[in-house]
């Protein structure tokens, strides 16, 4: 029905300007041939200029209201103007009186969307896999990441791929199926980040003075929160040391800050191990055995 009032409608359009056209003396073919052709271009503006018009702010203010961020928006309007393109030509050529072209061009539509289906598995894959990205929002630019023994700094989030800088200052790109199809740990997700740092001491250390050493240690730094409180566990008893794990918070934790607390923090705590006598052992081995050289004779006196 719709596709029978377009008709109806570019007939019309095509006959009003062709008749226009007449009146500056061209052939009725030529005339009903322009006319088609202005009766397309007016249409494609129309619909276009009107669709993107009304249909890109309601778009934004539902990805403002859905939490979408900016960079996420941009490849989705460009999405949009792409659709309101495509049925902009679609009625252009139904209000230009092209029946049969539209047939055709949905045939050939088809076919080639089969044929890109099967030679574009994986770039679709990875289309679909950076849709789930932007609406799951497991990471966003900015974040410190981890897979797949990777870890770095999102820079860019696209469709297909996601670029991430290294802290060895490579720069990865990172198709989307992979990372939508593992685990992803997000260490900044959230707003405090909990560090596990072990210590290990000698069996005839004091556990519970090595225990006060550690917090103390870390109740006298800034960077590190007073709540949670930091907290000090005994984890393991091993071959020459006995292993205390902290655990401690930071506040609004990114890679660097991360990297500079655990560092300057057990800087700290060795230090004061070393005044207290604590000692952190290394394990230690111990061989036994007999030693035996084969093929040496016994040699006598006489033989001298």
């Amino acid at each position: 029905m719709s596709v029978g009032v377009s008709l109806q409608a570019g007939i019309g359009l095509n006959d009003t300007i062709a008749r226009f056209l007449n009146g500056f003396g061209l052939p009725d073919a030529a005339a009903s041939l322009l006319g088609q052709a202005i009766a397309f271009l007016i249409v494609f503006a129309v619909v276009f200029v009107l669709g993107r018009s009304l249909l890109l702010p309601i778009a934004t203010r539902t990805m403002d209201s859905r939490g979408i961020e900016s960079h996420a928006q941009k490849p989705l309007r460009r999405l949009l103007v792409v659709v309101v393109g495509f049925a902009g030509v679609t009625a252009a050529f139904g209000a230009a009186g092209y029946p049969n072209f539209l047939q055709s061009l949905a045939t050939i539509a088809a076919a080639a969307t089969l044929a890109i289906g099967f030679a574009m598995q994986n770039v679709l894959q990875n289309f679909v896999a950076g849709i789930f990205i932007y609406t799951d929002k497991p990471f966003k630019i900015g974040d410190w990441i981890q897979w797949d023994g990777n870890s770095g700094i999102v820079e860019d989030i696209s469709f297909r791929v996601t670029r991430v800088r290294t802290f060895d200052n490579e720069l990865l790109t990172v198709p989307n199926s992979a990372l939508t199809d593992g685990v992803i740990k997000n260490p900044v997700a959230k707003d405090k980040l909990r560090l596990q740092v072990p210590f290990g001491i000698g069996y005839d250390d004091d556990v519970e003075r090595a225990t006060e050493i550690i917090v103390e240690e870390a109740e006298a730094r800034e960077d590190i929160l007073d709540d949670p409180a930091p907290s000090v566990r005994l984890t393991e008893l091993g071959d020459s040391s006995v292993t205390l794990t902290s655990r401690i918070w930071i506040d609004d934790p990114n890679r660097s800050d991360f990297v500079k607390t655990r560092g300057e923090y057990v800087t700290t705590v060795k230090r004061r191990f070393d005044e207290e006598g604590i000692d952190i052992p290394y394990p230690n081995r111990t061989l036994g055995g007999e030693l035996t050289v084969a093929g040496l004779e016994e040699v006598s006196p006489a033989d001298d």
